[in-house]
């Protein structure tokens, strides 16, 4: 197969996984926002589609015609060097265009990508921006079941994005630590295949003895925590984190539910049983952080994760496995579930890597602008596509956010 025909064959398989993936959604969802940090799943299929039109048929089409001229408005995220995007606040209150005409807008842009990469085959600039939009919609697949399940959580009817069997299906190890002399090392991307902005250049930096868990924290050893009063002792929590807790009312991780002596999660699969043995998700870096305190603990330095799982290999529970929630089916590996279930934090803070370079012009704007007050996460999760997740790739959320499908793995000193 050509390198041409290799481009359309993936850009045709993202896209239709996209398709596949809310196909399990009633019209009625499409619309739903229930808070300003999640966008509607409309959205999220416009817009993927905008950036395709924007940075690619746009620059490659003379007098390209756009299926709708005030869709460059309405579905620019936060690209303000091209224009003035339409407030994330406001998304959930595009009634129009509907979804069978947002459907049609991506056939549109569909058809007339394939066409340009059928005529400019040998267009290495082309291939590039179609390989970082398949990477950017990949991001937002993940999105759209984040924000689904976050948005039916608020439904008192619970209702049921997909339905499924729960897996139990395995019991977790004993928590042992594996330890490392550190030392100096390399971490970033060393540009053999796609790889964002962030993750490079390949460098130096220096370690020192560390050990790092064997397998993520369970809702099991969680549970521990919020029995021993972890959420009712300040001592454990960083000071903004107490503050969340005060005003949030935190007691358990996000779509936690109590019924007399039993917990209980929302899943994308309706309300389930907790499985004790699965790794504890959907924890903020302040409950993540705080758990590791009262555990005599602390959380992995980004770079402290990437050293030991580089040579892991990306084998995990991803969302083309069709069960949107971590599972206690664990292998035989050193670290169990270093890839996918769920992202790990750590405890580093986003910044740029040294001699780090933002793209040119407004895809810049992609990552650099965000690098501020928000912290790394690691490995993906159980709704990130496999193809997108390497060792070098760095998730980013505030410290307080926790719809994304984040979890605990634990480090110390050596």
């Amino acid at each position: 197969m050509t390198e041409s025909k290799q481009v359309i064959k993936s850009f045709q398989e993202v896209r239709t996984s996209t398709k596949q993936l809310v196909s399990h959604l009633q019209t009625e969802d499409f619309l739903l926002q229930a808070s300003t940090h999640v966008s509607p799943t409309k959205w999220h299929l416009a817009h993927t589609t905008w950036f395709f039109e924007k940075f690619i048929l746009e620059d490659y089409i003379q007098d390209y015609q756009h299926f709708n001229p005030v869709f460059l408005y309405l579905f620019n995220s936060y690209y303000e060097t091209v224009g003035t995007p339409h407030p994330q606040a406001k998304r959930g209150l595009i009634s129009r265009p509907t979804v069978q005409e947002t459907m049609e807008y991506r056939d549109y842009v569909d058809q007339r990508i394939v066409e340009l990469l059928e005529k400019h085959t040998q267009d290495a600039g082309i291939r590039s921006l179609i390989e970082i939009g398949l990477q950017h919609e990949q991001q937002h697949q993940e999105l759209i079941l984040m924000d689904t399940k976050y948005n039916f959580s608020f439904n008192p009817l619970q209702p049921v994005f997909k339905v499924e069997e729960f897996k139990r299906t395995g019991e977790s190890s004993a928590l042992t630590f594996h330890s490392f002399e550190g030392g100096l090392v390399e971490i970033g991307h060393d540009g053999d295949g796609f790889s964002f902005d962030n993750e490079g250049p390949r460098h130096t930096t220096y370690l020192h003895p560390f050990q790092i868990a064997n397998r993520p924290v369970t809702n099991a050893d969680y549970i521990e925590f919020i029995n021993d009063g972890g959420y009712e002792n300040p001592q454990y929590w960083l000071s903004d984190g107490w503050q969340m807790v005060k005003k949030e009312r935190w007691d358990s991780p996000q779509y936690w539910q109590r019924e007399e002596e039993q917990w209980y999660i929302f899943t994308l699969g309706g309300l389930q049983l907790i499985d004790p043995h699965a790794p504890v998700c959907h924890v903020s870096f302040y409950e993540a952080d705080a758990y590791a305190r009262w555990a005599g603990r602390r959380l992995p330095t980004e770079q402290e994760w990437e050293f030991v799982m580089s040579d892991q290999g990306v084998r995990g529970h991803f969302m083309e496995d069709g069960h949107f929630q971590p599972h206690s089916e664990y292998d035989q590996e050193r670290f169990k579930k270093a890839f996918g279930d769920v992202w790990e934090w750590t405890q580093s803070p986003y910044v740029p890597y040294p001699g780090s370079k933002p793209l040119e012009g407004a895809l810049g704007e992609y990552n650099a602008k965000f690098m501020a007050n928000q912290i790394v996460l690691k490995g993906g999760s159980c709704v990130t596509p496999r193809t997108h997740i390497r060792p070098t790739y760095r998730n980013f959320f505030y410290p307080q956010m926790r719809w994304q499908f984040s979890g605990i793995r634990l480090a110390d000193d050596a």
